[in-house]
């Protein structure tokens, strides 16, 4: 089953829609007490999960196409990103593979929604990159998990555009900052239950910049794969429901490229996974 947060006619801030095919279904709409965020829904647990699944089944929507999105995630108890997971990426950065994964953090400002348009000021960066992800939505509490149980731990999976300041990130010693800039980690159209996702390895992910496929791969070619993320994660702090992991990009960022392509004012950048959808962000630079 497909979700996202969408801006309906009748309202003025997204709310949370369940989506079939062309059409979005207000969930609030299906019963009393019905969830209006994916995080009361995922909170909720299996059970409100099928009475959703349910309700839906013979609902009337309306058309999703030109309206407005929010984020499919947009309210996590953490955001994670996880740094250097594709053997491609992390040598076209010259960057050497640790032998635990490299984990940091991402602020919530930086969360944005397909059709988003994010800004920066020139004065700021003018290396600003791109970097298609696996986005992980954690559905029941992770604490201590073996890798063999982690993906029953997971509620679904988006798209995330995981934008990156280059310049910034080889100037400090930590990687938050530089991708945390307001509207740096869109994340979306929709988040899909983990049901609909045979292997989270077997999926073909890709970025377009300017019409310019750039990212050709798949999340096969994951160093450490989502179970053995969730599973490492889990060792050292519980993983809360709705928790966002973000899973690393495959090789193809414009920092590495002879020449370089970072994301100019104007510029628009699709990212897409196969099973899951694809994530617009048209960019302004400001200055």
């Amino acid at each position: 089953m497909r979700f996202a947060h969408i801006v309906l006619p009748e309202t003025d801030e997204p709310q949370l829609v369940a989506i079939r095919a062309d059409e979005a279904i207000a969930v609030a709409a299906l019963f009393d007490g019905a969830p209006r965020t994916l995080q009361a829904l995922i909170d909720g647990g299996d059970d409100l999960l099928d009475r959703v699944r349910s309700a839906s089944a013979c609902a009337t929507g309306v058309p999703w196409a030109g309206l407005a999105f929010g984020p499919a995630v947009p309210t996590p108890p953490v955001i994670l990103a996880i740094g250097l997971n594709y053997a491609a990426h992390s040598s076209e950065l010259g960057l050497t593979l640790d032998t635990a994964p490299t984990v940091f953090g991402l602020w919530p400002n930086s969360l944005s929604g397909h059709e988003g348009t994010t800004t920066w000021p020139r004065s700021l960066s003018e290396s600003i990159d791109y970097e298609a992800e696996l986005g992980v939505v954690i559905g029941r509490p992770a604490r201590d998990v073996a890798a063999s149980d982690a993906l029953s731990h997971v509620w679904g999976y988006t798209v995330v555009n995981d934008i990156t300041a280059r310049d910034i990130q080889f100037s400090e010693a930590q990687w938050s900052r530089c991708k945390s800039f307001d509207g740096f980690t869109p994340n979306g159209p929709f988040v899909v239950t983990a049901d609909e996702i045979d292997d989270p390895q077997a999926l073909h992910i890709w970025t377009v910049v300017d019409g310019r496929t750039v990212q050709d791969a798949s999340t096969g070619g994951m160093i450490r794969s989502v179970a053995t993320l969730v599973s490492y994660l889990s060792r050292s702090a519980t993983l809360l429901p709705g928790t966002l992991i973000s899973t690393g990009s495959p090789g193809g960022a414009g920092y590495s490229r002879d020449p370089q392509i970072f994301l100019r004012d104007r510029s628009t950048v699709t990212v897409g996974i196969d099973g899951i959808g694809e994530l617009t962000t048209h960019c302004r630079i400001l200055g």
